[in-house]
């Protein structure tokens, strides 16, 4: 009886043990957590586009590039004024990726007019007259857009002072 009283309470204190005793089938580990939030993007118009004065008998185009190269066609003839591509500057976090939308009404209107307008855009001033860009990058954490656009000029086009709104829309992506 003794020899069994020794073993029960042998089987105990080692159940006990066990039961205190962190288990070696378990581990833990903690891990912490970082983020960082970055310059936001912001745009700002630095200068309008400027066509200058021009006169149009017969019609044709009058262009100016994303460097502000004037150029007339057909029965265009360009008369003074200073012209200018439109420019837009984009500031956030240096060599984030960004989308460009650049828009703009298809139409300049004065009154009793309207003439047809269409846009080009580049990031260089490279003297584009045709095709749009559609992202960039903040290289030193700043970028301009740069936009060109055409006047279709109409036969016998009213005089007047036309105007339109060009649009940009930058976001990171």
């Amino acid at each position: 009886m003794t020899k069994q009283i020794s073993t029960t309470l042998k089987l105990a204190v080692a159940a006990a043990a066990m039961a205190i005793a962190p288990s070696s089938f378990a581990a833990t580990i903690g891990a912490g957590s970082t983020g960082v939030v970055v310059a936001p993007i912001a745009i700002a118009k630095a200068f309008d586009m400027q066509f200058g004065s021009f006169a149009a008998s017969s019609g044709g185009t009058i262009t100016v590039s994303t460097s502000g190269a004037r150029t007339v066609t057909s029965a265009v003839v360009a008369m003074g004024g200073t012209p200018a591509a439109a420019k837009f500057d984009v500031t956030g976090e240096a060599g984030a990726n960004f989308s460009i939308s650049v828009t703009s009404d298809p139409v300049l209107t004065a009154t009793g007019g309207t003439i047809p307008f269409s846009i080009a855009t580049d990031l260089t001033a490279a003297n584009t007259i045709l095709g749009t860009v559609t992202s960039g990058v903040l290289t030193g954490g700043a970028q301009s857009i740069y936009v060109g656009g055409t006047l279709t000029v109409a036969n016998a086009q009213p005089a007047g002072a036309y105007s339109g709104n060009i649009s940009a829309t930058v976001e990171y992506n």
